[in-house]
């Protein structure tokens, strides 16, 4: 099939606008596409699923053994015409996450994004030099990221003397993406997005060589996918989505749904109570940007309360566990109490806290892990709280290691991401866990149309 990998030279070099308008592109020309993106970020296929009007997802080969990633690869693709991954950071980062890694194992042409700005000759340089520093890199060309119309000339004789394809460009612009502390801002926060991402693909149907692109050919690996199972009466799951908790990976949401799962969606902002359910679970986000709201919100925040006490079971990832505390402090000082579960205040560490993948190590038994089960996970975040756990140990490649996490016979909560296709026991166990709530409590809806 057609499919091809944006890479870049590193962060920030143009890969999602690039992605984007060359997705915009696509659609333009009546093409049925899929799009991926490598390592563990939550944003950039927000800005994908914008373009493409389905869910976007996410390959990471740190999480997913080689098979698994094929396997999604191969399904989520499964009907399109072009299957578009972007990468993460510069091609070779990231070891086993690097979008290198993931070319590799899927067999997909990389084309590599280089921001032209400020150069003019260099841009030969960083060509050589990608080119040539590992044998067998898959990279059939590149893409030249704000470059002024007049060294196109000079962009194409440089990909001849190297023997490698020009896929062509996109001139200077001012249709980037605004960025914070976690990365670009989320889609639902530029107003208008879509004549952005309208004008990105027609300038790249201007200036990027779309028939090229759709030249590229990798084969389908269909992989193997994991064995899930089906309960006789599956669970309905509250997913807190909204501005403020917006981290989800389509993945795990769809493996729930595969195992039968009904999954009810709400927000912790607007929303005056929880949708009738038997477990919940709290996102990743930007509770901080949000705090007065989320706090004016009391009887969210309570009923919240009252249900956790009460045994429910719940996965509360990174904001989602700010949320949990007595109050979150936002970065202009003002404090506004949150749901009380955890003692102390969430607040702005002024820097990145952990940061990258790790593999976390569980101390005692629990909802998602036995004890001495090991799962790996990913943390990113900039507000921090006096006491982020103890139940599971976490160990990053390098060999550093930490604390982290609080867990009990009906809770995950800490700052760890999880992403259940690295293992779907962890799935399965709180699928388990939220129907023998439900069947203890009565909550099994009478309208539940799966079971």
């Amino acid at each position: 099939m057609n499919r091809f990998l944006i890479a870049g030279t590193g962060s920030g070099c143009g890969k999602t606008t690039m992605t984007c308008a060359i997705l915009s592109a696509l659609q333009m020309r009546g093409r049925k596409v899929s799009a991926f993106k490598c390592g563990p970020d939550y944003i950039d296929p927000m800005f994908h699923r914008q373009v493409t009007g389905i869910p976007a997802h996410n390959l990471d080969g740190f999480f997913c053994k080689p098979a698994t990633l094929c396997d999604l690869l191969h399904t989520r693709s499964a009907g399109c015409d072009t299957a578009v991954i972007e990468g993460v950071m510069g091609y070779f980062d990231g070891a086993d996450g690097s979008a290198r890694h993931v070319a590799q194992i899927t067999q997909t042409p990389a084309v590599l994004v280089i921001d032209c700005k400020g150069m003019q000759e260099s841009i030969g340089a960083v060509m050589h030099g990608f080119l040539h520093y590992q044998s067998d890199s898959r990279i059939a060309g590149f893409l030249f990221n704000r470059l002024p119309l007049r060294l196109i000339p000079a962009a194409k004789r440089l990909c001849e003397e190297m023997r490698t394809g020009y896929f062509g460009c996109l001139p200077p612009h001012d249709l980037t993406f605004g960025s914070r502390h976690l990365g670009l801002v989320t889609a639902e926060e530029i107003r208008d997005l879509r004549e952005r991402l309208d004008a990105l693909g027609t300038l790249a149907q201007e200036h990027i060589c779309i028939d090229r692109l759709l030249a590229l050919q990798a084969p389908d690996l269909p992989g193997e996918p994991p064995s899930l199972p089906k309960l006789s009466r599956p669970p309905v799951i509250a997913v807190a989505k909204d501005r403020a908790f917006c981290f989800h990976y389509a993945e795990n949401l769809e493996m729930l749904e595969e195992m039968g799962c009904t999954l009810r969606y709400f927000s912790p902002l607007t929303d005056p109570a929880l949708p009738a359910s038997d477990g919940l679970i709290l996102c990743g986000g930007y509770p901080e940007l949000y705090a007065q709201a989320l706090s004016g919100n009391a009887a969210m925040r309570m009923q919240i309360r009252e249900r956790i006490l009460a045994g429910m079971p719940v996965i509360a990832e990174c904001g989602g566990f700010l949320y949990l505390h007595d109050s979150i402090r936002t970065e202009q000082g003002e404090s506004f109490p949150m749901a009380g579960i955890f003692p102390g205040e969430a607040s702005s560490a002024g820097r990145l806290g952990r940061f990258g993948y790790i593999t976390m190590t569980a101390r005692e038994d629990s909802l998602l892990f036995p004890k001495g089960g090991q799962i790996r996970a990913h943390e990113f975040h900039y507000w921090d709280v006096p006491n982020p756990g103890h139940a599971l140990e976490a160990v990053k490649p390098d060999g550093r290691h930490w604390p982290c996490g609080h867990v009990s016979r009906t809770m995950y909560a800490g700052f760890p991401h999880l992403y259940f296709y690295a293992d779907p026991r962890i799935a399965e166990r709180f699928v388990q866990a939220c129907a023998a709530y439900g069947g203890s409590h009565g909550t099994h809806q009478t309208d539940q149309t799966c079971g």
